[in-house]
């Protein structure tokens, strides 16, 4: 088969689709597909476990349908019974990202801005990172004794570890040229970080932290399981001990919400504070 190339001074004409005539039209219909498609899936799961429950392919008495799950919270929540193991959790997860934010941070900043504090510090970092987080609630129990401490404590160095790589790595990837023309003007350090290694840095720095605010609602659940008398985590290991399904369930939803919650503020804080970053493709653009 041949192909005729098109001859000299030809003009190829492309006909505007419906995103160039009509921006404001498709973008919002791509949103109401986008929005449609995030609750009909979960919405479905949801439709099949509540008959699969009814129908008796799954054993109710392991797997409550969801309709047994929400009465069940919903009475907890409305006697009270709910609310101190949520609050007792989530204090424990902004206190830990709280700290493991700043100190990942600014030692990011540290390690990415100096190459002999880098080297000093890296190899050691290394290979605390890849030690099991849960690993180290032995060492923090020792440490602080029983109570909030070690809880808060994990949660940090969770957090610590992935806020310190990101900062890290979006300090050394700016361009040499931004910092040779704060030298040239005269920069002083506080103006090279405030115009130079911060806004260039940020963006990066707060994927870190979104990726760290998931990973921080996880460890914290699996350190109450452990070593707690309260929270989201033991109650989830509590019911489970007492066949309490239904309880145990009631408990990993609080934790999804919770997960999914903090994420997504941390999310729009991050927008908020880096209006010049592309926005997250994945998330639809708005």
């Amino acid at each position: 088969m041949t192909t005729t190339a098109p001859t000299p001074g030809t003009v190829l004409v492309r006909a505007p689709g419906p995103h160039e005539l009509h921006p404001v039209r498709t973008h919002r219909r791509r949103r109401a597909l986008e929005l449609s498609l995030a609750v009909a899936v979960p919405a479905a799961l949801v439709l099949l476990w509540q008959l699969a429950a009814d129908r008796a392919w799954i054993d109710p008495r392991v797997y409550p349908a969801p309709s047994t799950i929400f009465a069940d919270g919903w009475d907890r929540a409305a006697a009270g019974e709910l609310w101190p193991d949520v609050w007792a959790t989530l204090k424990r997860v902004l206190a830990g990202y709280a700290v493991g934010t700043a100190a990942g941070y600014l030692l990011g900043l540290l390690m990415g801005s100096l190459s002999l504090v880098r080297a000093a510090l890296e190899p050691l970092l290394d290979a605390l990172y890849v030690v099991p987080k849960l690993a180290l609630l032995p060492v923090f129990l020792n440490m602080f004794g029983l109570g909030e401490g070690p809880q808060v404590a994990l949660v940090a160095a969770t957090v610590f570890f992935f806020v310190w790589i990101s900062t890290m790595s979006a300090v050394m990837s700016i361009p040499e040229g931004h910092r040779d023309a704060g030298r040239v003007f005269g920069a002083t350090p506080w103006q090279m970080f405030r115009h130079v290694l911060l806004p260039a840095s940020l963006p990066s720095v707060l994927v870190g932290a979104r990726i760290a605010a998931g990973v921080a609602v996880l460890v914290i659940v699996a350190s109450e399981q452990i070593a707690a008398t309260n929270g989201l985590g033991h109650l989830i290991f509590d019911s489970r001990a007492l066949f309490r399904n239904d309880v145990m369930f009631v408990g990993i939803v609080c934790v999804a919400v919770l997960g999914v919650v903090f994420s997504e503020l941390v999310r729009r804080a991050g927008r908020l504070l880096t209006p010049w970053a592309p926005r997250d493709r994945g998330r639809g653009q708005s």
